[in-house]
């Protein structure tokens, strides 16, 4: 099947290597709520990540990143969900019918910008052939982007469709893979190598004992901060430094899945805490920014052939929510600063080289501050 000298690391899932460590392995413990076991997405029961990464020779640099909400047939039984925009420069396709009925009924897919419609492709070829959907006539697929296409040969447009289904197929509970795999191959962020990230919050059992848990796919620009820490100030790398230039563009996927009991509209409040934990670590939603929270709750499922006219279920109240939106915030957050940390340095297309985040001067910084634990 693969004709090309193509390598394919099919990057499921990894623990994080010698050489990269994440936040908390380094000593950056950002917020006050505990994460959850893995401290990744996957914390939340049911929810599983697989990854293909593409790397061909100097130009190719991408891949894709599926998350499925659960086991079973998801257009069958779909999950609340909602997405929230921070800034639209983005090409997020099934955004309309999400917003409109307030459920999701595929994978939620992460690429690069030209290879959105041959992911949504897959997908479609890939639920139409689930057992039980051989009377499907329509179907909304959730693609999200970012453009990688500084380090990557973007046009060649080199994702297709079986490595879309090699990671649908490939999707596994447990830790998850970060840096630079799958749609976080050939990203850029804060002006330096960003990549996938991921992390979570576990709720105390009196405000819950929910999980809210976020992958993020990370290619934005602004000014870098560490846990509070002005980092990229003091590295003296950061946007408009010295002219309006577009080093602040770019984009950042969210995706946040949460157990607790969410309707639509809860899971689109939940979701615009994310934007929040992306401006904690100095994201500025910069004009050519597509910063897209696609948010989705596994605790109820919507029957797609309802046996009644209405349906019931239970749901948090409002009043009980706010512990999910610090959650969030934490949660996104410290997945941005994971990618980032994950990382590694890369070369790509053009001769294009960009530096993964100094460790040994960004302990120092944090030092300096009284941020390290």
């Amino acid at each position: 099947m693969m004709k090309r000298n193509l390598l394919i690391l099919l990057v499921l899932f990894a623990m994080p290597s010698f050489a990269q460590k994440r936040a908390r392995e380094l000593g950056i413990k950002i917020g006050v709520l505990p994460a959850g076991s893995l401290n990744a997405i996957t914390d939340v029961a049911g929810v599983k990540v697989g990854q293909v990464t593409l790397r061909e020779g100097a130009d190719v640099r991408t891949g894709v990143t599926a998350i499925i909400p659960h086991d079973g047939n998801l257009f069958q039984q779909k999950v609340p969900a909602a997405i929230y925009i921070g800034n639209g420069f983005g090409k997020l396709t099934g955004y309309s019918q999400v917003e409109e009925l307030g459920t999701i009924e595929t994978p939620i897919l992460l690429t690069n910008t030209l290879s959105v419609p041959t992911v949504a492709d897959a997908i479609i070829d890939w639920t139409l052939g689930q057992q039980g959907n051989e009377n499907v006539r329509s179907l909304n697929p959730v693609v999200g982007e970012t453009n990688d296409g500084f380090l990557n040969d973007i046009r060649g447009r080199h994702v297709r469709k079986e490595h879309v289904l090699n990671a649908l197929a490939q999707a596994q509970n447990g830790p998850v893979a970060e840096g630079n795999v799958g749609a976080g191959t050939g990203t850029v962020c804060f002006n330096f190598k960003g990549g996938i990230g991921t992390a979570s919050r576990k709720l105390p059992a009196n405000l819950g004992g929910y999980t809210v848990g976020v992958l993020v796919q990370t290619n934005f620009g602004g000014v870098l901060k560490v846990n509070g820490v002005p980092v990229g100030e003091e590295l003296g790398k950061f946007a408009f430094k010295e002219s309006l230039d577009k080093t602040s563009d770019g984009s950042c996927m969210m995706v946040l899945a949460t157990d607790a009991p969410l309707d639509a509209r809860n899971l689109k409040r939940l979701a615009k805490r994310a934007i929040m934990g992306l401006a904690q670590t100095g994201g500025i939603a910069s004009n050519g920014s597509g910063d897209y929270v696609i948010a989705f709750s596994t605790a109820n499922r919507m029957l797609h052939e309802m046996p009644e006219r209405t349906y019931g279920g239970t749901y948090l109240h409002n009043d009980a929510i706010s512990p999910l939106f610090l959650a969030a915030i934490e949660s996104t957050e410290e997945a941005i600063i994971n990618s980032l940390l994950m990382a590694q340095t890369s070369e790509g297309t053009q001769g294009h080289k960009v530096e993964e985040l100094p460790k040994e001067q960004l302990l120092e910084i944090m030092k300096k501050y009284g941020r390290l634990k």
